[in-house]
Formats: C-alpha cells, sequence, structure tokens
C-alpha cells in the first residue's frame, strides 16, 4: 500500500509502504533539490529513508530531514503509537538522517537508541536531553519477536565513521544507510528502471563512496557472512531489489579498482567539524581525476596507529585543521609530522568551524621537515559558495597532478615513436569553451571538437577528466565553444593554457560579453556557439560530450579558423 502526503508546489511529500513483513518505508521525497553535502549538482533531487519494522516489540530504522519534520512525523505517528516505540536504531548521524530524531526522542520516551559508540557520542552534543542508549557492534543482535531477529555489522567511513548496518534475519532486509544509495527521487519505491538510475547510482559512488573503498570492501565481506540478502534498504533513492546482484557486483568491482590504485592521498580532518566534510570531499575530488587514490580519516575518533598507517603509505597528505580545544585530533596531527617524509605532499585547509587551530605554525613544521606543498594553504572564514568549492577542486587537481608526473612521464615515453609521431598529423581547430554557473565562471582551451550531427545541430568535444571544467558540464548545462582566428589567437591560447592559481579570475583582462544562455564571448573569437551538453559518454582519461548548437554567429565572414598541428599524439 503507498500513501502520498504533498504540499501545494509537490516539493516535499512522503511516501509510506510496506516492503516486508510487518516492515514499512518512510521515504521522504526531496524533488527539487539540486545540491547535496558537497559541491556537486543533482539531477533529479533525492530522498531520506527511513523504516519501520513490527515485532512484538517496534523497530525505527533512522528518521529524517529537518525539513521534512511535520511531515515525518505525521507520517510516522499515523503508522503506530510513538509511545510504543522500543528501539531506535540510528545508522549514522549525519543531519539528513537523524534531523528529527531529537523530536523523537522526545515523543517516544521508553525508546533506547542503538548506534555505534561514535555515533552515541556524537548524539550527545546533537539531543539535550538524557536519552536510553545502547552501543552495537557487528556481530550483535535484537531478537523483537515475530522471528524478527536484527543483527547488526560495523561499517566505519561510509562515508562517516559511525555507519552500521542492520540486518532482519526473517525479512532478510540489509539496511544501510548511504552505502547502496543514490540521489534519485521517484515515486517508485523499488529499482525497477535499471537504466533511468544507474547513472545517479555511479554517480553517488564517486562522490562519496569511491573514496572509502577499503571501508566498503571490508563491509561487503561482512555482508557476505550474514546470509541471503533480499532487498538493500538504503538511506537515499529507490530501495534495490529488482536488480540486485547487478548493483553488488557494481559496487565490488568499482571498489577492488579503486583500492588496487597504486598511489594513495590521505586527507585527515574532523568529520563534522566546521565545513570540514564539504571542503575535504572538494579537494578529494580534484584529486580523483588524476586516478589517484582517496582515503578518509577522521582524527578525533581513529587511533594513531590508523593514522601513521595511512599517512606512512600516502604519496600526499591533506589535514583539514580541528578545533585548538580537541586533544585526539591534535595528538593525531603531531604523530603525522612523526612519520611524514620529504618524497609526499602536504596541504592543509581550515574547516570555519570556530577556533580552528592555526594553520601557519603547522605548516611550517612540516616544510622545515622538507615536505612539499602540492597547493596554497586554504583559509576558510565565510560559509562556502559553489566558487569555493571549485577552488578547493582546483587544489585537489594541482595534488593529484604533481603525484602522478613522474608515472605519466614514464608511460608516454613507453609509447613507439613512429606510433606517437603518427597520431600527431591529426589536426584540429582551436576553440576556448567558456562557462558561467551558480556564480562562478571560467573556460578552457579545447581542440578535440568534431560536428557530429545535422539534425539537430549538434558536435562533440573531448574533456579530460582532469580538467576542473568537467564538473560544471553536466547534462543540461548551457556553454559557449568559442572559435578563435588563424594569425589572431597566440595571445588567448597562451591565456587558457596558463595554470593559474586556484580562485584567479580566468578572465580577468580579457574582453568579453555575455551570451543569451549566460556565458562568456570572447569578443576577439572569430565566431560562437551557445551550446547545451545532450549528452556524456565515458572514455577512459576523457569524457566524450554530445552538444546541441542553439545560436551562434561569426564576427568575421572571411576569417579561418586557427588550426593546430601536433608533433606527437600521446600527450598534450
Amino acid at each position: 500500500m503507498v500513501a502520498l502526503s504533498e504540499n501545494a508546489q509537490r516539493r516535499l511529500t512522503i511516501q509510506t509502504v510496506e516492503i516486508a513483513t510487518n516492515t514499512t518505508a518512510i521515504r521522504s521525497l526531496d524533488w527539487d533539490r539540486d545540491r547535496f553535502d558537497i559541491e556537486f549538482g543533482l539531477q533529479n533531487g533525492t530522498t531520506y529513508n527511513s523504516y519501520l519494522i513490527k515485532g512484538e516489540k517496534t523497530v525505527l530504522v533512522d528518521t529524517s530531514h529537518q525539513k521534512f519534520r511535520d511531515l515525518y512525523l505525521n507520517a510516522l505517528k499515523s503508522l503506530v503509537n510513538l509511545k510504543a516505540i522500543d528501539y531506535i536504531i540510528v545508522s549514522h548521524t549525519e543531519p539528513d538522517h537523524s534531523g528529527v530524531i531529537e523530536d523523537v526522542l522526545q515523543l517516544a520516551p521508553r525508546a533506547t537508541v542503538l548506534a555505534s559508540k561514535i555515533a552515541l557520542q556524537f548524539l550527545d552534543n546533537l539531543v539535550h536531553d538524557p536519552f536510553s542508549k545502547r552501543i552495537v557492534k557487528s556481530g550483535d543482535r535484537i531478537n523483537i519477536g515475530k522471528g524478527h531477529e536484527i543483527e547488526f555489522v560495523s561499517a566505519p567511513n561510509l562515508h562517516w565513521p559511525d555507519t552500521i548496518f542492520s540486518y532482519d534475519h526473517q525479512t532478510q532486509v540489509l539496511y544501510t544507510c548511504d552505502a547502496f544509495g543514490m540521489h534519485y527521487c521517484s515515486e517508485d519505491t523499488f529499482d525497477k528502471d535499471l537504466e533511468a538510475i544507474e547513472a545517479d547510482f555511479r554517480f553517488y559512488y564517486d562522490c562519496l563512496m569511491g573514496p572509502n573503498a577499503r571501508s566498503l570492501i571490508n563491509a561487503m565481506k561482512k555482508m557476505g557472512q550474514l546470509g541471503d540478502i533480499k532487498i538493500i534498504a538504503n538511506g537515499h533513492g529507490p530501495l534495490l531489489y529488482h536488480h540486485l546482484d547487478i548493483w553488488r557486483e557494481f559496487y565490488r568491482s568499482w571498489s577492488q579498482k579503486q583500492a588496487k590504485k597504486e598511489t594513495t592521498v590521505g586527507v585527515f580532518y574532523v568529520v563534522g567539524y566546521g565545513y570540514s566534510d564539504r571542503l575535504a570531499q572538494s579537494i578529494s575530488r580534484g584529486i580523483q581525476k588524476s586516478e589517484v587514490n582517496v582515503e578518509f580519516i577522521d582524527i578525533a575518533t581513529t587511533c594513531v596507529q590508523e593514522v601513521n598507517e595511512l599517512a606512512l603509505r600516502s604519496a600526499g597528505i591533506v589535514i583539514g585543521m580541528p578545533s585548538s580545544d580537541n586533544a585526539t585530533a591534535n595528538a593525531a596531527i603531531s604523530s603525522l609530522l612523526a612519520v611524514i617524509n620529504n618524497h609526499q605532499f602536504v596541504g592543509f585547509f581550515e574547516s570555519f568551524g570556530g577556533d580552528d587551530e592555526p594553520i601557519s605554525p603547522l605548516r611550517k613544521k612540516f616544510i622545515d621537515l622538507g615536505v612539499k606543498e602540492a597547493f596554497p594553504a586554504i583559509k576558510v572564514k565565510y560559509t562556502p559558495n559553489d566558487s569555493l568549492f571549485r577552488e578547493l577542486e582546483e587544489c585537489g587537481t594541482d595534488m593529484g597532478q604533481l603525484i602522478v608526473r613522474a608515472r605519466n612521464i614514464k608511460q608516454i615515453k613507453s609509447i613507439d615513436v613512429n606510433l606517437e609521431k603518427a597520431l600527431g598529423r591529426i589536426s584540429n581547430g582551436i576553440y576556448i569553451l567558456t562557462i558561467a554557473k551558480n556564480g562562478s565562471q571560467t573556460g578552457m582551451l579545447v581542440s578535440w571538437v568534431a560536428q557530429a550531427s545535422l539534425q539537430p545541430l549538434g558536435f562533440t568535444v573531448a574533456i579530460a577528466k582532469v580538467r576542473v571544467i568537467e564538473s560544471m558540464l553536466q547534462i543540461g548545462d548551457h556553454f559557449v565553444l568559442n572559435v578563435l582566428e588563424e594569425g589572431n589567437y597566440k595571445d588567448l591560447k597562451r591565456h587558457f593554457l596558463k595554470r593559474l592559481l586556484p580562485g584567479y579570475d580566468r578572465f580577468a583582462n580579457i574582453n568579453t560579453q555575455t551570451a543569451q544562455n549566460g556565458s562568456p564571448i570572447l569578443t576577439s573569437a572569430l565566431a560562437y556557439m551557445e551550446c547545451k551538453v545532450i549528452n556524456i559518454m565515458e572514455c577512459s582519461d576523457h569524457f566524450i560530450m554530445y552538444c546541441s548548437v542553439e545560436n551562434g554567429r561569426v564576427s568575421k565572414p572571411e576569417g579561418i579558423t586557427a588550426v593546430r598541428h601536433r608533433k606527437v599524439g600521446n600527450y598534450y
């Protein structure tokens, strides 16, 4: 049975569905959300999933986002007498899943919270009144009657350090919170249309789960010991049932590939402090563009031995400054100083959490040890916006490129000299792609452009994965392709090839006009076309984007397109 409750704008809705025996999903559907947690955009909204299990005792698995407070509480009251709730399982404490827990606890005073040790520490700071609680870890079970026996699995760092999974042995439903989720809002409770949701499933994995591949592999090994799993009841998007084997194989193969990468960067920060999560995710996304693995550690909750183990096998280290009174975190940073070596790269950021430990003294200690700084220290003194997130991604990209430079040179030299010269004989035009999005604007030189269709008018353009501009070019985004003129392109080419410090205005001292789609037009360009991204295909180290042309103009009818001739074809 499905019950829908919605407001006039159909912006926030609640869906309740019986998914198994005595088991109901309470899905908070956020139709219009276009941003989530970090800088990446959402194409299809999102959901926050909660679950109610009724045996002889009643269990609530997670709650919802605070924006759904009234809708969620009303739906929950329609399903159960809140005073009768015996247990509340907190899979992890990120606000989109625990935003209503304080309200629920006030209405369910006899309930005992079941969570990991770290989660209960976080909840003590979140919930202002005393509450009944119990730490659970892998192998612990509760029997709630009518055949429902729930077993817990510790699954830390997915993507917070406090995560647990819960498995009902009777219904064979596994509750995974963030893991196996996706940001996709639909009235379909389950994963009926694999093709419709596959891209969002992969995008979610890349942004949130990929940096924790080793932790995912460990969690999936534990999943294999539980028995058959019929449904994965995740925290975001449709529940996984129809194509469960495919989704599990995706996670297995992606995580193994990620974990096998030879090069790793360790990101050390305090989860939930200031904007540390968003800043760390943005930097890591840039690092991963260079095919470098990223692993996160919460230095406020992780033992020094684990901190040192990751630091010793990392080619680079990123440190998010903790508060000055966090003794555990500061001890972890001191241990990093003891194990780091001068072959590693380091980067620092402040999280704007309040009383941050200052960067400058710590930075000097690392530099004095001969450690190389990958990017200028990032000092955040205001609420982060899209422009800052893009700067952080650029910093991560710079770090990744520094780390893999030697590896890339080795690969370039391994190609037969005749083959590289033959590839170099493929000539291309010279263009500048410009885009404005969410208050930021940037541009880059592109040459791999080819017309691809006549009806509609369309072309393809190849964008290297390491380019920060790639994250601004999602399906549906608009940009301008500026065609450079033969004999009048060298200054623009040099300018847009130049590597600038993160945050520098790419269009400083460049004459531009604004296109109808909001992107910059280079005044001295031979021609321009206003374009829309229609489709994207992933190809090893590049994305191939098929784009439609919506408007355009030639400024000099007699002009000739500048052409790029290369000597070799295996690097830029």
